[in-house]
């Protein structure tokens, strides 16, 4: 187990540049297996939820050729199907919740997919219920025998469906099945975040027929087969946050750049609801060093509330990013994580550095902002997933002292050499 050492307190100052979407990559990846073709993709972050996809996709039989620094070329012309009932498989497989999306592909290529139960993020309770329930629709049977989820399906045919959630993953997952089942297939309450809309625009470049993009009804019209194709994947929205949440905690001056703003949805709008100024540049984000930002309230006078929600509201992933930086903020906010009942835990840790932090239930914690009227004080800390992981390292950079934060390999799986890229613009971070 490796671990961080932060000595606190040091303000930065300089450019960052994203890296590709975590989220966007392990849905994009699992597409490869649709097509015999080669597909190339653009912008690959080198992170180890990812890195282990594409291990797991070689050990399937797909070539994988790297191309460029963040670029891949992968062909599924020789797909071993017993590999999936191999240990092999399942030890791997169950080591990375994206795992469960090479499902889809799988049904609608192979006519079956196996996959043990995935791992991931402690947060609570995720169910894949939408997954399951989707592939059922269109005509494939689904059991679990103990080892593996196993999903079949000779010949699938379009059908319409009401998803139950909207479920990113599961709606990706169904998405890749119906490409190539008969007839059309129709899905309400679809998840539109920009990693669908990726997904879709990407399918739709090897041929598939997909209408609705971007909204919560997809329109798919079943094809024989798809093609390759070249893609690009997006920045990575909730590194961008982060970032952001970075600048304010250590009033710090950063450029964040390249940012396809237009794809960020209200995140910049929720970070200046606490204060945060930013300025759009072109592409790029400008965060000035601020001594001081002070919470909104709600046009009636009423404390803030920051909450989660589906796609276009706020991405449940930021919200520990969200809730860090309003430590150090002049005034209240409550914080509402309404998907996971796990994911605010992590601020027994920010309570003992020192800020103001009443969790009130799973779900819900109120931050009272100090308003830099005392800095955190470093301690030992350990990180549970991955942003709650970044989010105690933005605490740590901005405490007094030194801070030693254990299992960082959760926050590798999500940052790309993070401590590489923060030292280089004046953070002091030094992996053990």
């Amino acid at each position: 187990m490796s671990s961080f050492k932060i000595t606190g307190g040091r303000q930065l100052k300089g450019e960052l540049v994203p890296q590709g979407a975590k989220n966007e990559a392990l849905q994009i990846l699992c597409a490869v297996l649709l097509t015999s073709e080669p597909v190339t993709i653009h912008n690959i972050p080198n992170i180890r939820d990812v890195n282990q996809l594409i291990d797991l996709l070689g050990d399937l039989g797909v070539w994988v050729t790297r191309v460029g620094e963040s670029s891949y070329r992968f062909q599924a012309s020789n797909v071993n199907l017993d590999h999936m009932e191999t240990d092999a498989y399942k030890r791997k497989a169950s080591a990375l919740r994206g795992s469960v999306m090479l499902l889809g592909p799988m049904l609608a290529r192979f006519k079956k997919g196996r996959i043990p139960r995935p791992g991931g993020d402690k947060i609570g309770r995720r169910r894949l219920d939408t997954h399951f329930l989707g592939f059922e629709k269109l005509g494939a049977t689904f059991h679990y025998d103990g080892d593996f989820y196993r999903v079949d399906g000779d010949h699938l045919k379009g059908a319409y469906m009401l998803l139950d959630e909207a479920s990113v993953t599961g709606t990706a997952n169904v998405l890749m099945a119906a490409v190539m089942a008969e007839g059309t297939t129709t899905i309400y309450n679809a998840a539109c975040e920009p990693y669908l809309q990726q997904l879709s625009r990407m399918l739709n470049s090897m041929g598939a027929k997909i209408s609705g993009v971007g909204s919560n009804l997809l329109t798919i019209e079943g094809v024989d087969s798809l093609t390759g194709c070249t893609h690009t994947m997006l920045p990575d929205m909730i590194e961008i946050g982060s970032f952001i949440g970075l600048a304010a905690m250590t009033q710090s001056e950063i450029t964040i750049k390249n940012c396809r703003i237009p794809e960020l949805g209200i995140i910049p709008d929720v970070f200046r609801r606490l204060g945060i100024q930013l300025e759009f540049r072109g592409d790029d984000i400008y965060v000035p060093a601020q001594e001081h930002y002070t919470v909104e309230t709600f046009l009636d006078g009423g404390m803030m509330t920051l909450s989660d929600a589906p796609w276009p509201g706020f991405t449940p992933d930021l919200l520990s990013i969200m809730l860090v930086t309003a430590v150090q903020a002049t005034g209240t906010v409550l914080i509402h994580q309404k998907m996971f009942e796990s994911r605010l835990f992590f601020v027994d840790k920010l309570i003992e550095m020192g800020a103001q932090i009443i969790l009130c239930d799973p779900h819900r914690a109120t931050v009272v902002g100090i308003g830099r009227q005392q800095q955190l004080r470093g301690i030992r800390m350990s990180s549970p997933d991955i942003r709650a992981g970044v989010a105690l390292l933005i605490a740590a950079m901005s405490a007094s002292g030194t801070s030693i934060i254990d299992n960082i390999e959760q926050i590798d799986r999500g940052y790309q050499n993070i401590d590489t890229r923060l030292n280089a613009i004046g953070a002091e971070i030094i992996r053990l």
